[in-house]
């Protein structure tokens, strides 16, 4: 038998990455195929399509008003009035400032079939 000229490779310690649970989270690019595949729209043009969605839901919060979503809820802009916390480890008193938070409602019909 011919030796090889080749020195042997090493083994690389480095371990591959730990295989990723199942989530229950949907990205924008599932949400994507799904739109493409319940409509004529190609992917790109779906993708277009929810972009736009959600840029004019966006736009709308940003403006103040509340945006309803058939069958899904609604989603609403509320003050959040100032207010004194407590900071966790040191136990000081702070003062949260007066903001604003973005509500979400869910439709009744979709509370109902949960």
């Amino acid at each position: 038998m011919a030796k090889s000229t080749k020195p042997a490779a090493k083994k690389s310690a480095v371990k591959a990455p730990p295989a990723k649970a199942a989530s229950n989270k949907i990205a924008k690019t599932q949400i994507i195929d799904m739109v493409a595949d319940k409509t004529s729209l190609n992917k790109k043009q779906a993708g277009e399509a929810v972009a736009a969605m959600l840029s004019s839901v966006v736009g709308a919060l940003q403006g103040g008003q509340s945006v309803g979503l058939p069958g899904l809820g609604t989603l609403s802009v509320t003050q959040t009035a100032a207010r004194t916390g407590v900071r966790p480890g040191t136990s000081q008193k702070i003062t949260i400032p007066a903001g604003k938070k973005i509500r979400f409602k869910v439709a009744s019909t979709l509370k109902g079939t949960l």
